[in-house]
């Protein structure tokens, strides 16, 4: 048994850098590989693919990385953990194993099944989905490693599970080791998005060495602490900024809800240890919630959508003008039908694209015959006889279906997390005897107020950075600061309501405000603004992962001596 292991990321999303696998294994010393292929957005569309082929449903791009690198990986001793069997991982280990046969390799492969709850989610009170899948936790990825898989896969289960079975095995954890599993959680989620550990999607990217960015690792210690890091010699940083802004991508509040553990996210400690290498420290664990998380999509009905231009003056009159002569040829109007119109012009333009604004029209409705070929053509239709210069960016479709995303919650003892061993052995995975009601975190009460001198107004993103996505219909903006001093002002000055100042789209919206003093931070969760998930909701930003980045471009008052002193990175 070691001290420490090394656990490293080669994928965030499904679409992601296709040779970090190969650039994770070359690039030094692993223990183990995780990759994460799944997002809500992801598991719909993974459904679709299971309808028009039942032998599919997992995610393809790690097969063919896999035919590349399984040989690498079996001479380095690097055992790969990932969730890209999605719908199907049985069918993914059995597509595993026949590569390994072709290239004549003896690979030792498990899968993690149990998450999917379609036969019974009728029963379970579930509704009738498209999927429906559970998000599982990281003793079932234990199981399969302590039987000394090479390759473990798994259908849905936590991104941080990932890392968390892998640790899990290096370092024998029970259930009872809370404080171990609630760290290597916060390690899991630090590294789960890949390249956003290392400078991606950073606030302050101008001070990171960008380019190929290098893929994160985790070295996770026996007693969960870790220190995050990434192979020499690869692009991008490791600094307590780019962890800090990961660690406030797509959380709620202080309590982090894993199947395994709670974690305590205003109890992380984080240092700057050297370059590239950032220490976390001090995570506390609470005993795991009694209900999995269930992801649920939804087919929903044909959307359409069309993009008209507005060029020059009257803008505001041409968009009018569009609107009510589309609503009046349109043979009937669609369940939903909405105009939403982007001033991208700009006053006295010197190219014919800034003189210009957009207007988009999305329709949706369940019979696909109402937003086909009847909204493309009540569109070209007025293309001779509406406002001045009507053109749209493209000709319009015939419509696509959508889907919607709702979560679920299921008692964990009634879902059949199993494991399936290289040599066929199914065995099935009890849920935490530790679990219990959780706890609900309230708003973070507003703190003692102390004057902070003169101000002068500057953007907000002057001195805080910021991370923000989805969280189902929901989104959040993770905002945070680099001084203890600047910590004190952000908590005090921005409240609920100024956000909404800021930000009139989620003014009327309910917001909830949490304070994580130890990253210095305040994350946001504003409900409802995504509507009901990425595929359905028709915001300009659906996943709203540059919410974060116009609240930082927004004017306030901040303290003159912030803006002069600047602040460590």
């Amino acid at each position: 048994m070691t001290d420490a292991v090394r656990i490293g990321n080669m994928s965030g999303f499904y679409g992601d850098r296709v040779s970090a696998m190969r650039e994770m294994l070359e690039g030094g010393e692993l223990d183990y590989l995780t990759g994460d292929y799944l997002a809500e957005l992801t598991m719909l569309i993974l459904g679709r693919d299971r309808l028009k082929d039942p032998s599919l449903g997992y995610a393809k791009t790690f097969l063919r990385q896999l035919e590349e690198n399984l040989g690498l990986a079996l001479d380095k001793g690097v055992q790969i953990v990932t969730n890209a069997g999605g719908l199907n991982p049985h069918g993914l280990a059995v597509a595993i194993r026949e590569l390994a046969g072709r290239l004549g390799l003896d690979a030792q492969v498990a899968f993690v099944s149990g998450d999917d709850l379609m036969k019974d989610a009728t029963k379970l009170g579930l509704g009738n989905p498209l999927t429906a899948n559970a998000y599982l936790g990281a003793f079932g990825i234990k199981t399969a490693l302590d039987r000394g898989a090479d390759v473990v896969v798994t259908g849905r289960v936590t991104d941080a599970s990932l890392t968390v079975g892998s640790a899990a095995a290096a370092f024998d954890w029970g259930h009872e080791d809370l404080d171990a599993l609630a760290g290597a959680v916060v390690a899991g989620h630090i590294i789960e998005c890949g390249a956003q550990a290392t400078g991606g999607n950073y606030s302050f990217f101008t001070e990171i060495p960008m380019g190929h960015l290098g893929f994160p690792i985790a070295e996770v210690g026996r007693d969960g602490s870790s220190v995050i890091t990434k192979h020499d010699g690869t692009g991008g940083a490791v600094t307590v900024g780019t962890v800090t802004a990961q660690l406030l991508y797509e959380v709620g509040g202080p309590r982090y809800l894993n199947p395994d553990v709670i974690a305590r996210l205003d109890s992380i400690e984080l240092e700057q240890l050297s370059p590239d290498r950032v220490a976390v420290r001090g995570v506390q664990g609470e005993n795991p919630p009694r209900d999995l998380k269930v992801s649920l999509n939804f087919l929903a009905g044909t959307r359409n959508e069309l993009d008209v231009v507005l060029t020059g003056l009257d803008i505001e009159a041409k968009a009018k003008l569009f609107e009510e002569q589309f609503r009046a040829v349109l043979p009937a109007e669609p369940a939903e039908l909405t105009f939403e119109l982007a001033r991208t012009d700009a006053r006295d333009a010197v190219t014919e694209e800034q003189a210009s604004a957009l207007l988009r029209v999305v329709a949706r409705d369940p019979d696909p015959a109402k937003v086909g070929r009847p909204f493309s053509a009540a569109a070209v239709e007025l293309a001779l006889a509406s406002y001045p210069g009507f053109t749209m960016t493209a000709p319009p479709g015939s419509g696509a279906p959508y889907g919607v995303f709702e979560p679920g919650y299921v008692d964990a003892a009634l879902v059949p997390h199993r494991v399936t061993q290289p040599d066929g052995v199914t065995v099935s995975i009890e849920p935490s005897p530790l679990r219990a009601a959780a706890a609900v975190d309230g708003d973070s009460p507003p703190p003692v107020r102390r004057d902070f001198g003169p101000t002068s107004v500057a953007p907000l993103g002057t001195i805080a950075g910021a991370r923000s996505g989805d969280k189902g219909g929901s989104a959040n903006i993770g905002v945070w600061v680099r001084s203890d001093d600047e910590f004190a002002w952000l908590n005090q000055t921005l409240t609920s309501e100024l956000l909404g100042e800021l930000l009139p789209e989620v003014a009327e919206l309910t917001i909830r405000r949490y304070a994580l003093p130890n990253l210095r931070a305040v994350n946001f969760v504003i409900e409802g603004v995504l509507g009901r998930g990425v595929a359905d909701n028709v915001r300009f930003d659906p996943q709203a992962k540059g919410m974060g980045e116009w609240l930082r471009s927004r004017p306030v008052p901040i303290p003159v001596g912030f803006l002069s002193s600047g602040s460590e990175s």
